[in-house]
């Protein structure tokens, strides 16, 4: 069972077409696939979009702006203002000075760049997938993957934890680097457009810094709701739809 998407150019698109495809399914639904050709660039419609979005969030207190959403994949703002070097130390250093309670689960960008093997010694699976991409020679197009779910901590959970499971990376001769993310659960209000927007930056990055080109971009939803929280149906389908006619202005 499956439902797939045609492919969007950016996320916005993306996000909005998979939502339609919820609602046709009672606003719940199982392996649902987005396909972003490009989910870095965002034109005039999308960033219209996005604002809609952004702003419906911001009017509940409990839910999250998308540019918080994005930076628990991706710390952009950290990135520029640090640069690549220098800037994984100085996100572990502010993730811990977190309260326990904010980091109950963690962040996605710190379980992929920070893990202890069995002996006790930390290092950064992120950096160490990108320094193997480096070394690639051509030859091995499929063998960079991140493990998010992690069952020594997440195995116990029903919910409250994390939910993006799993990143696998590409090498495609023609098309550069692909990412495909799966999710176990996916709230398509709350979530799933700041995790489009934030995994297109973590998939910009890596291109960038293993010298390859920016490909398209996957996510695979096993099991996805156009969520209620503080609102109801009507307004989440409403949010949808008003999304729908800035795209088809």
């Amino acid at each position: 069972m499956y439902r797939a998407n045609p492919t969007q150019p950016g996320c916005a698109r993306a996000w909005a077409a998979a939502c339609n495809e919820i609602i046709k399914t009672s606003d719940e639904g199982y392996n649902i696939v987005i396909d972003v050709t490009d989910p870095v660039t965002h034109d005039e419609k999308d960033n219209e979009v996005i604002g809609l979005v952004d702003k419906f969030l911001k009017a509940h207190e409990k839910t999250y702006p998308i540019i918080t959403v994005a930076n628990t994949i991706f710390p952009q703002s950290l990135l520029d203002a640090h640069g690549p070097s220098d800037f994984y130390k100085i996100y572990h250093r502010d993730y811990d000075r977190l309260s326990a309670e904010c980091r109950r689960w963690g962040r996605y960008f710190e379980r992929i760049t920070r893990h202890k093997t069995a002996d006790g010694e930390e290092y950064n699976p992120l950096q160490s997938m990108i320094d193997k991409m480096k070394v690639r020679n051509g030859c091995y197009k499929a063998a960079y993957e991140l493990a998010v779910y992690d069952p020594l901590l997440d195995g116990r959970m029903f919910r409250g934890g994390q939910c993006l499971s799993f990143l696998s990376f590409k090498l495609h001769p023609d098309d550069g680097l692909l990412l495909t993310a799966m999710y176990r659960n996916h709230t398509y209000i709350t979530r799933c457009l700041g995790n489009l927007i934030g995994l297109g930056r973590l998939q910009k990055f890596v291109a960038e810094q293993a010298g390859l080109k920016l490909g398209s971009l996957t996510v695979i939803s096993t099991h996805a709701e156009l969520d209620t929280g503080e609102w109801g149906i009507v307004e989440a389908r409403e949010l949808v739809n008003r999304a729908n006619d800035i795209l088809q202005k």
